[in-house]
């Protein structure tokens, strides 16, 4: 192997690595701003509903706790996280469960239940949770 050969290899991985540090910045700026915008969202659904202690909507899994208050749910069902390490049908146990949460939820912010299951949309679910939060 010659000096050229080794230099373009050591070029080429590190331009790879570069696209590959630059690619996981963007997705984790993405999330980032996933995360700021629920955690808004979800605040502002808990104040509107008058329910106590809405900065828990900044803290992982507190702000699935957050959601079974809003719902006037007992607090047990953020158990429910534990579902998802159930293999195959825990996701979809996870996913009905939520789906029920948010329909109550939309009734306690006067609209019709039934919007809760456009959150099964990507992207549609950022704007229900919007309209929850910030509607009427």
């Amino acid at each position: 192997m010659d000096l050229n050969t080794t230099i373009q290899s050591v070029a080429g991985g590190f331009i790879g690595g570069m696209f590959l540090a630059m690619g996981l910045a963007i997705i984790m700026l993405i999330v980032l701003v996933f995360y700021i915008y629920t955690s808004l969202a979800l605040m502002t659904i808990a104040r509107k509903t008058k329910t106590d202690n809405a900065w828990l909507a900044w803290i992982p899994i507190a702000n699935y706790y957050l959601v079974t208050q809003i719902a006037e749910v007992s607090g047990l069902w953020t158990f429910a996280l534990l579902l998802t390490f159930i293999p195959g049908i825990g996701g979809l146990a996870l996913l009905g469960i939520s789906i029920w949460l948010f329909w109550r939820i939309s009734e306690r912010r006067k609209f019709p239940g039934w919007i809760s299951l456009l959150m099964l949309i990507p992207i549609v679910n950022l704007i229900i949770i919007g309209v929850l939060a910030w509607g009427k």
